[in-house]
């Protein structure tokens, strides 16, 4: 009864506007993720021409044309600030029509469900890259309740977003103190060399009793291996225990980043031959401080630097164990440590906020749809 199909060309019209008069600049690029947010992007445009990108005003949409596996790469501006996006990317909005027909937060909410993910990527084409192209985007069905009904929806989802965008500010204090804290005594604590501090342990899975087999990633975390191991011999694998960091020097230089993680769970695992396993011998060093010192960028950065020139630009373990690390008194390290613990906590509860914030999308648009079918806009 409430309810009225459309085509989503009748409600939009593409952006075109560039950055011709370079107005805004590298700092202004932004990308889109396949979770529907916008961040900035991860190419490096420090030499690029922007004349050609888009400019992208509040309240309009861009997505990327090109799919990743069953998402589409979406993002709302909802702030009150303009960017750029990539030429590659298709920036649109509302057109006169449509802003009388349904509310840009509507239509996002529409946009940023699994549902729609799946009708796109069904409407896509291509081999090697699938296209989800703008004529594909303009001839797929939307039904609309009344205006009424959507902003009773939309203020729902909005308290929501509010409520997480204010937890992760308060995220983002904790991290700010955190590095503060180790910031005030990194120059005035005496430092170690990594080679004072962590031994090297190779204990191996000898008995093949052990088959959990993990890597660690960018983030300095333990992750389940990608690798296939049907077949593999898992007995020379190095077994990895509580307390014990695993470290690995390969690729360090490409990925700008020191891959090194400590494991805090009972069980042991077992990891590549390639890494390494390492043991903390310093009692005047907490193993979860030493982690929290790998994990600041200029520790990073510094990997980076002393790494070799091969392809792969490893860092060697001589050069690793060289590496030095301010020691602040083991109260201090201890403090340090009980805000990062927090920080990592609300971090995954953060994350849980906006999986439940994008899992209440589709029930939303439901909602809405069955209430819009009982009403008629006065």
């Amino acid at each position: 009864m409430g309810l009225t199909r459309y085509k989503i060309g009748e409600l939009i019209e593409l952006v075109t506007e560039t950055n011709s008069e370079l107005t805004y600049r590298a700092d202004d690029v932004k990308g889109v993720t396949i979770t529907k947010e916008i961040i900035p992007t991860k190419a490096n445009v420090k030499d690029t021409d922007l004349s050609n990108f888009l400019i992208v005003q509040p309240n309009e949409f861009i997505f990327n044309p090109r799919t990743h596996g069953k998402k589409i790469g979406f993002g709302y501006n909802n702030s009150n600030k303009t960017f750029l996006i990539s030429w590659n990317n298709i920036a649109f909005r509302l057109s006169e029509q449509g802003r009388k027909l349904v509310l840009p937060q509507y239509i996002f909410l529409h946009f940023n469900r699994s549902e729609w993910d799946r009708a796109a990527c069904f409407s896509s084409w291509g081999s090697s890259t699938e296209v989800f192209s703008w004529h594909a985007l303009c001839d797929m069905d939307i039904d609309l309740p009344p205006l009424s009904v959507q902003q009773k929806y939309v203020d729902v989802y909005s308290a929501m977003v509010a409520n997480q965008k204010a937890y992760e500010r308060g995220l983002e204090d904790l991290k700010l103190t955190c590095d503060a804290l180790i910031d005030n005594y990194k120059n005035k604590s005496s430092k170690k060399r990594v080679a004072d501090m962590l031994r090297e342990v190779d204990i191996r899975n000898s008995d093949g009793t052990i088959s959990d087999v993990q890597g660690i990633n960018i983030n300095k975390q333990f992750i389940p291996s990608h690798a296939n191991v049907n077949g593999i011999d898992l007995t020379k694998y190095k077994v990895v225990s509580k307390g014990d960091f695993a470290f690995s020097g390969m690729q360090t230089g490409r990925d700008e980043c020191i891959r090194i993680a400590l494991f805090d769970k009972l069980e042991p695992i077992v990891i590549s031959p390639a890494y390494t396993v390492l043991s903390n011998q310093d009692d005047s060093a907490l193993s979860e401080y030493v982690l929290m010192w790998f994990s600041r960028n200029e520790i990073d950065r510094l990997g980076w630097f002393l790494s070799d020139a091969s392809i792969r630009t490893n860092l060697d373990m001589d050069c690793f164990n060289e590496i030095e690390i301010p020691i602040p008194p083991l109260p201090i390290q201890q403090s340090i440590v009980d805000i990062y613990t927090v920080y990592q906590r609300r971090q995954v509860i953060n994350e849980k906020l906006k999986a439940q914030i994008k899992a209440v999308c589709p029930i939303l648009i439901k909602g809405s749809l069955e209430e819009g079918k009982r009403t008629k806009e006065a």
